[in-house]
């Protein structure tokens, strides 16, 4: 079992290999995230308005 300082040392030498993103990347994958969750909303907003309708559709049959 390693000891609490090889520890410690494992740690530092696989956080020095990790690459943060720039600036410019941030922003890009920000706006897409943005973009994408706006796409979903109206996706669901859409889907639930279709199942609604049908439903209520469905149960006027019945009157």
């Amino acid at each position: 079992m390693a000891s609490a300082f090889e520890f410690i040392q494992q740690v530092r030498a696989e956080a020095a290999k990790v690459v943060w993103p720039n600036r410019q990347e941030v922003i890009y994958t920000t706006i897409v995230v943005i973009a994408m969750s706006f796409l979903a909303s109206l996706f669901f907003l859409l889907t639930d308005w279709v199942i609604s309708n049908a439903v209520l559709f469905t149960l006027s049959l019945g009157h």
